[in-house]
């Protein structure tokens, strides 16, 4: 059985279009290959169809998977956020005591997570880190190479 998934009303309209994408467009692509396939003669040596059925399956299996994500998926409420710690959907900054550097990242549900906009699974050890703490607190975090100590500099909504 799968878990509850948590996402923003932006996450909750990416997997419906996804689904929808799918259905509509990849489906009806698929069925066409299949057809065209079959018109080609014997099935039992038809590379072409057995190609094509397989990519059916596959693709059947992906959109029942995100059906079934969707059905366990919840959405978040943004504006019952609260801004004075941190915790999921706000971003924060916060600085390496040691080094100095500062960073921002937005703590988001992990379906949403893509370090590469700044936006960090709940789940990493710096999002568990730093939740809770407020302004001013400093945060502890186990990495691979050891305790990193942050400093909160900023807490507002993602």
């Amino acid at each position: 059985m799968a878990g509850i998934n948590y996402v923003t009303a932006e996450g909750l309209k990416a997997l419906k279009d996804e689904i929808a994408r799918l259905e509509g467009v990849e489906r009806p692509k698929v069925i066409q290959q299949i057809a065209e396939a079959r018109d080609k003669g014997d099935l039992s040596e038809n590379a072409e169809y057995d190609a094509a059925k397989e990519a059916q399956s596959h693709l059947e299996s992906k959109i029942a998977q995100l059906k079934l994500t969707l059905a366990n998926t919840r959405i978040l409420d943004e504006s019952k956020i609260d801004t004075t710690q941190v915790q999921i959907l706000t971003k924060v900054t916060i600085r390496n005591t040691k080094t100095k550097a500062q960073m921002t990242y937005s703590i988001v549900p992990e379906s949403e997570a893509n370090l590469k906009l700044g936006k960090i699974s709940v789940n990493t050890p710096i999002a568990q880190g730093l939740l809770g703490k407020k302004v001013g607190d400093t945060a502890d975090v186990k990495v691979p190479s050891g305790i990193m100590t942050f400093e909160i500099v900023d807490i507002t909504l993602s």
